[in-house]
């Protein structure tokens, strides 16, 4: 054989080898394999993104594994709520954990979508730079606070805590950034600070550039943000696969909620499987202290809900009221109630 077919073939086979290992670690075979499948019997998609208020979403994921019956769903992950609020509409994925007010937004704009479920409550901080001029919220005037959008609890939170210190709203300027963004920008001055879930308020601590200057529950009392929405035309249709999709996060839920070594394996797996963060970093979001966030009760409450509509009314973010009823399916929270925790522990190869 020539030369100049030896480096053909050896092209050749570099190019093929390229391209197995390609398939092999960027494509999602699962997700095309079930697209393959017929509606009625395809997993349905869920949108999350790397935050401690969605982390029921992984942990049902992962410990469903390894039940007899195998995964609920099929999980994916995006980085901001606009690219999530497209793939709903779009049908890209099924159900979705988006911030509260985006819920009500969307389904007050006609999008067919309903809660059916919280992520969590807690969860959320402000953080400012640490050797910052920010001590209190007084000192928020004239500085710049990024929030994950301006449908979000975080933006609303932030303007609790302004009207408690007499500050207007247009004293503080807020800018939507993607969660994962605003601790970099924290770091480089860009922001003054965030609102925003865990892990990055965490980040920021351990990092030592940053310091919570106030926890979401000291100016909001049961303070909750991520909630599960599934597509109307799913509940519809195949009312038990989100009936079964409510169950696992409910039992996720409880299973964190039993202490200490649960949360740290969750934060193993989550960080290395799914959020692509630092165990380390999910081990003191979830653990320091321990009711930093909590995963139950996480069925959804009139009162709750009310108040986040009343707020994006005074906020400019809605411009009518939308009842409880219209945007919220109560029977697959009721009906997961009575659930219990996974009997689940690291290092055994089973789950029921």
């Amino acid at each position: 054989m020539g030369l100049k077919n030896k480096v053909l073939l050896l092209g050749l086979g570099w190019l093929a080898l390229i391209s197995v290992l390609h398939g092999y670690l960027n494509v999602n075979w699962a997700a095309v394999l079930n697209d393959r499948l017929p509606v009625e019997k395809r997993k349905i998609i869920v949108a999350y993104i790397p935050v401690t208020c969605q982390l029921t979403c992984p942990v049902t994921d992962y410990i469903s594994k390894f039940t007899d019956s195998g995964e609920i769903f099929l999980p994916r992950m995006f980085q901001g709520f606009p690219e999530i609020k497209e793939a709903l509409i779009s049908n890209k994925v099924q159900a979705a954990f988006i911030v509260a007010p985006l819920a009500i937004a969307l389904r007050s704009q006609g999008v067919p979508i309903k809660v059916v479920y919280l992520g969590h409550r807690y969860g959320s901080a402000v953080v400012v730079r640490k050797d910052g001029p920010i001590k209190s919220v007084a000192d928020m005037r004239g500085h710049t606070f990024a929030i994950p959008s301006r449908f979000s609890d975080e933006r609303l939170l932030l303007f609790r805590a302004m009207k408690v210190s007499g500050i207007k709203p247009g004293e503080v300027k807020m800018v939507e950034m993607a969660p994962p963004d605003v601790s970099g920008a924290l770091a480089a001055g860009a922001i003054d600070g965030f609102s925003m879930g865990e892990p990055f308020p965490s980040q920021a601590e351990i990092a030592g550039y940053g310091k919570v200057l106030f926890q979401a529950r000291e100016y909001w009392p049961d303070y909750m943000s991520c909630i599960l929405v599934v597509r109307q035309d799913l509940i519809d249709s195949r009312p038990e696969i989100v009936q079964t999709l409510v169950d696992g996060i409910a039992r996720s839920g409880l299973w964190l909620d039993q202490g200490k070594p649960y949360r740290e394996d969750a934060a193993d797996f989550v960080g290395r499987y799914y959020y692509r963060q630092k165990p380390t970093l999910l081990r003191w979001a979830l653990t320091k202290p321990m009711d930093r966030v909590v995963y139950s009760p996480l069925a959804p409450r009139k009162d709750d809900f009310d108040m986040v509509r009343d707020l994006m009314i005074e906020t400019g973010v809605l411009n009518k009221k939308i009842e409880f009823s219209e945007y919220t399916d109560t029977r697959f929270s009721d009906v997961a109630s009575t659930q219990t925790p996974w009997r689940y522990q690291a290092g055994i190869a089973s789950a029921k």
